[in-house]
């Protein structure tokens, strides 16, 4: 009875080539489609904002709304006293092994669908640039993933943290982006400024007391002083 040929070892060569072709090209996919997804979505905040503004300006002069295109990774609404900032990172990650979706079969029939790119979303209070507070803080929102076939989960608090954590029924388009889209604004809009305890703030130096008219130093953030994670349970 003859043996089985062995299958040769594959050369280190071989493994770069490989990987190259698979995984350094999948992320090379995985960057293309989030890039234009950002894109898709600065034109989406566009339409937002203008839909917005000429629903509440005529009523209402004070409750400006308008989107500011930053460039090619950055972008920015502002809503009244609330400023969101969306911003693109230019790499792609895997995602954390603990996180529950590697449990799908979604993902374990592919893993390179566990591969993704990364919309971040901060809020931040309008009057923090208004004033060039730069000591003021702003919070990580929402985090929008986005792989190769076009699939997204959005990390977030409340609503948006489950809202779409669906990664195999979720495919990003663009009356589903503004669905996301929509859902920031009303988390932003509902999240409020809070005053920090009043042993936080009872103290101040002579130095930020003689700038404090031409540039508040008291940092000022809509949780400052509090938990911010004390909102809901962390995001999935």
């Amino acid at each position: 009875m003859s043996k089985k040929a062995t299958p040769p070892v594959p050369s280190p060569r071989d493994l770069i080539v490989k990987a190259l072709r698979t995984k350094s090209a999948m992320k090379q996919d995985v960057y293309r489609a989030t890039v234009e997804l950002f894109e898709l979505m600065k034109e989406v905040l566009k339409e937002i904002a203008e839909d917005l503004e000429k629903e509440v300006t005529q009523k209402d002069e004070r409750l400006a709304v308008a989107f500011t295109d930053k460039g090619s990774l950055a972008g920015e609404l502002k809503v009244a006293g609330d400023v969101i900032i969306f911003q693109m990172h230019t790499n792609v990650f895997k995602l954390d092994q603990s996180h529950s979706l590697w449990k799908t079969s979604y993902l374990e029939d592919d893993e390179m669908r566990g591969y993704f790119g990364v919309v971040n979303v901060y809020n931040f209070l309008s009057d923090s640039f208004k004033f060039n507070r730069e000591r003021d803080l702003g919070y990580l929102v929402a985090r929008i993933f986005l792989n190769k076939e076009g699939h997204f989960f959005v990390q977030g608090k409340r609503q948006l943290g489950f809202l779409y954590n669906d990664l195999q029924g979720n495919t990003m388009d663009r009356a589903r982006l503004k669905d996301v889209l929509h859902s920031v604004v009303i988390y932003v809009l509902e999240f409020d400024l809070l005053a920090p305890p009043y042993d936080q703030v009872n103290q101040v130096t002579v130095s930020e007391m003689n700038e404090l008219n031409a540039n508040l130093q008291i940092s000022t953030g809509k949780r400052l002083g509090f938990r911010f994670q004390a909102d809901v349970d962390d995001p999935s």
